[in-house]
This record gives structure tokens, sequence and C-alpha cells, in this order.
């Protein structure tokens, strides 16, 4: 299947590993022209070398912190200049903060967590509209996570943040489907990142990957951890063509796990 991604330009923010990383790789190997930020400037050139070796693509990095909302701007306007326009924006960039609700720390803990995962897609978006707009359309992707449909215990604030995200989402899209700009979100569950290989070292460093991905501690239906490549997968097909009339929905990518759609 084409899904009608050549020449499309593409800002992916926490672009420089896991998830976004894995998206940027997808989404050069079917033609578009990517641009990874993160506040990590090594990191960033690690991944772009990594983009290059596998596909081809000299992807453009951007060093910036996606809470504020001057430098966010920054970097639309930086991918605009360098590509010519701006077609597809996801907003990856996030933490993992989950605590019990009385262990969340200060008030500073919740503002910068909403900082990041709502203001920054809202900060994002907002700059990133009006250059769709001229190009007759785009797409926005938010990545949340499945605690934001179905928050578990000791999930804070994580879950709230991701909650505001989802609902974001399908309010941007009722307000930018008149401008051809669709909004959608997947809502990730256990996928193999630098997180879940840490626990799997501190917890079991006995077991090969392959063994603490399966164990059916995780209660994962499809008995195992995803790749993140087929998170990547999933997103690239949203922001593509050929989802072109798909908007406003959140896609879990979680084995089955959530208890709801």
């Amino acid at each position: 299947m084409d899904l009608g991604l050549k020449d499309k330009i593409a800002l992916i923010t926490g672009g420089s590993k896991g998830i976004g990383l894995e998206t940027a790789i997808v989404l050069a190997s079917e033609g578009a022209k990517v641009a990874i930020v993160a506040r990590n400037e090594e990191a960033l050139q690690a991944a772009a070398k990594r983009i290059k070796q596998t596909t081809g693509t000299d992807a453009l990095v951007i060093s910036a912190d996606i809470s504020v909302e001057a430098e966010v701007r920054g970097v639309v306007e930086q991918t605009v200049q360098h590509f010519g326009g701006l077609d597809i924006l996801i907003n990856n960039a996030g933490t993992s903060a989950a605590n019990p609700f009385e262990e969340v720390g200060s008030e500073e803990s919740w503002y910068s967590d909403l900082d990041l995962k709502v203001l920054g897609a809202v900060h994002s978006s907002k700059a990133a509209v009006p250059h769709m707009r001229q190009r007759g359309g785009g797409s926005i992707l938010n990545v949340t996570a499945i605690v934001g449909k179905a928050p578990s215990a000791s999930s804070l604030p994580t879950s709230v943040s991701r909650a505001a995200g989802l609902a974001l989402t399908k309010a941007m899209s009722k307000d930018l489907a008149k401008d051809n700009i669709r909004v959608n979100a997947v809502c990730i569950g256990l996928i193999r990142s630098d997180q879940i290989e840490r626990k799997w070292k501190a917890v079991a460093p006995e077991q090969s990957w392959e063994e603490f991905a399966s164990n059916p501690i995780h209660g994962i239906p499809l008995k195992r951890i995803g790749q993140t490549e087929e998170a990547a997968k999933v997103i690239a097909f949203l922001v593509s063509g050929a989802a072109s009339y798909v908007t406003g929905t959140a896609v879990n990518i979680d084995g089955g796990t959530s208890p709801v759609l």
C-alpha cells in the first residue's frame, strides 16, 4: 500500500529515541522529509545518524524545550524555512511521571507534566496550523497513553495529562476539519523503551528480553511487550493519505490491555 507520504514534511517532537525515532525512520523510509526535536543535542545527532544509515535520508535536527512556547514557535519556523512547508506534526514529547496521588510532589510536579504533555502539544499545533492551512491541509497526531482512557492506580499526574490530551485531540479535530487538517491520537501501552529496558535489567537480569517481554505478569492479552516499530507503523498510517477519512479518534497500541475501546 502506498501511504502517500512521499515528499511530505513531518515534524516530530521527542524524536531522538523510542517511538519518536522509529516513527521518523518509518516516515523517511516512505519518502517523507523529517525534522526531529528534543532537548539533548547529542541524542539528536545519534538519532540523525541512525536515520541516515537506515533510510539514506538526512533529517533536520532541532534542539529545543517543547514546554517553552517561544522555542516551539522557533522549531516550527525553522522546519518550514528548511523544507518549505509543513504537512505533519507528531506531538510525541513526554515523560513517564506515575505515582500514587499522595506521593505526587509539589504543585510544580503537576504543572511541569501538563506544560510538557498538554501545553507543548497546544503550542506546537498552534504554530503548525497556519502552515498546514497554506498547503491545503495536514495531519496532527498526539501520542498519549492508555491510562488517559482508563487510569490505573499510581498513574498520576500522567493519567490526568493524557486524558487532557485526548480531549484536546477531539476538540481540535472538530475545529480544524474545515481546513482539511486531521487530528488523531494513539494511546500507548507497554512498548519497549529505555524505561522498560531499565526495569527489565533491574528486576529480571537473568532473563532474556524475549522471556521478560512475554512474562504473564504484564497482563497483556497478546502475551508480549510491543516493539517501537509496531507503534511507529500505526502512527505513520494515521498521518498518511491512506487515513484521509480518519480524524478525531484515538487508537490503542497496547496488545489488548486497555479495558476500553
